[in-house]
């Protein structure tokens, strides 16, 4: 008997039903299926499996108490969690995020969205996230400490390097990987590679840090090539002031580029002169010390500082979000759109919401989403992952050329599924490109 085809509005409906408050993982969903529709309608085979239903459930969602003693000596209580998403294609990867907001909808839309990414790597790399509703803002080093040894107390016995490999995300840097992974050896006794973003003295990438901000920007790089243009003169607006932002700026100075903006949760600076390798490390510099806001640069570098606004009004030719999701709303690519921007290129995880993105679908404005622009700090993960199991280090000239390898693939690979006559439309040939592989390997290792 043939299985029915599967409507779009049916299936999202169900899927709110048996996730309701989940708008997050809501919205990661409904900008993916409606691309996959048509290969899952036209293959029976897909259906009778339930491949869908399945992509979008995760394996399993772990989710405990994390208890710690403050320095006053009072007991405080976060909950913890990891969702482990998909593991058809390697073992469960994605981040920790420490931040108030953390909860199931948005671990659950960052797994879904980490398991098409990771495929697109072309990494044995299954896709997860995990992280706590733990604000680091004021606490001393020695709570944070504590919390994260705390965190792994439980962590530990849902992770290893065969099973589930976190990372670093928001609020967990290289300091807080560092805390985690001397807890976990602490209680397992072993010494092996279950965390990725650690430090070089103890089986870390030389690339991570700069991974994620230079794949964006060499993705950049190689949609404008498809058109026959370039990065060089052209003037860039980049939201956010962390790692991301920081090294995608950095790399678009050096091909060439005018970045004129950056910013953080107060505001942003505009600097007409465009920045140079001396502003970045102060802005570096200057987040790591203080943690204050960026309007301190106006008055070093003789800028403009817009207090609560965001840089989507600055005439520009690019643009890059890489502060955080739905930092762009369809408001904000209008006013791109009218100040001549010709290509945005998602640095952060889902930060133009649902409305830019129609916005984006009825220009000709070439887009680019975070699955594909932004994996290169996941792929320099899956490469720190090989290294640790040949117990060797990998050269930083050996990473940047994979780097660059796996970031011209990535595009590649969208540029086939999602090209349409002469329009490429990189979101559809991500979510295609990501689906096909992870698809793949669920039919062939069956259901039971």
């Amino acid at each position: 008997m043939s299985q029915s085809k599967i409507d779009l509005d049916d299936f999202m409906s169900d899927l709110k039903d048996r996730t309701p408050h989940e708008d997050a993982f809501h919205q990661a969903v409904s900008e993916v299926v409606p691309d996959l529709l048509p290969l899952i309608n036209d293959n029976e085979d897909y259906r009778t499996a339930g491949l869908l239903h399945r992509l979008t459930e995760p394996d399993r969602v772990i989710s405990f108490r994390v208890e710690w003693r403050d320095d006053d000596n009072i007991v405080q209580v976060n909950r913890g969690h990891r969702v482990q998403f998909n593991s058809a294609i390697g073992p469960y990867k994605g981040g920790l995020r420490f931040h108030p907001t953390v909860d199931l909808s948005m671990l659950k839309f960052l797994g879904f969205e980490q398991t098409f990414k990771n495929a697109l790597t072309g990494l044995p790399m299954g896709g997860g996230k995990g992280g706590a509703d733990f604000d680091p803002s004021g606490r001393s080093d020695a709570e944070i400490m504590r919390f994260c040894q705390s965190f792994m107390l439980e962590l530990y016995r849902h992770i290893g390097p065969d099973v589930d490999v976190p990372a670093g995300d928001i609020n967990v840097g290289a300091r807080e990987i560092g805390w985690l992974f001397g807890a976990y050896k602490r209680i397992r006794n072993q010494f092996e590679g279950v965390l990725t973003g650690k430090g070089l003295s103890y089986g870390g990438s030389a690339m991570r840090t700069e991974a994620t901000g230079y794949g964006v920007v060499q993705f950049l790089g190689h949609v404008l090539d498809h058109k026959d243009d370039s990065i060089e003169d052209k003037t860039i607006v980049i939201s956010g002031a962390g790692n991301v932002a920081t090294y995608a700026a950095e790399l678009a100075v050096e091909r060439g580029g005018k970045v004129v903006t950056l910013s953080d949760s107060g505001g942003y600076i505009h600097d007409e002169e465009g920045l140079t390798q001396e502003k970045i490390d102060w802005v570096r510099d200057h987040k790591a010390k203080s943690g204050t806001s960026l309007e301190a640069y106006a008055d070093e570098f003789d800028a403009t500082w817009h207090s609560d606004e965001a840089p989507w009004g600055v005439t520009c030719e690019i643009a890059l979000p890489c502060a955080t999701q739905n930092e762009l709303d369809a408001d904000g690519v209008k006013a791109l759109i009218d100040n001549g921007c010709i290509a945005l290129i998602e640095g952060a995880n889902m930060p133009t919401t649902s409305e830019g993105k129609k916005v984006v679908a009825d220009s000709d404005l070439l887009f680019a989403p975070g699955k594909a622009a932004n994996a290169g700090g996941v792929a320099v993960s899956g490469l720190e992952i090989s290294q640790n199991k040949m117990r060797r280090d990998l050269s930083r000239d050996e990473l940047a050329d994979e780097l660059q390898t796996i970031m011209k693939d990535i595009h590649d690979k969208c540029a086939d599924a999602g090209t349409d006559g002469d329009k490429v439309d990189y979101a559809k040939g991500a979510n295609v490109a990501g689906f096909k592989k992870v698809a793949d390997a669920m039919m062939a290792q069956g259901v039971f």
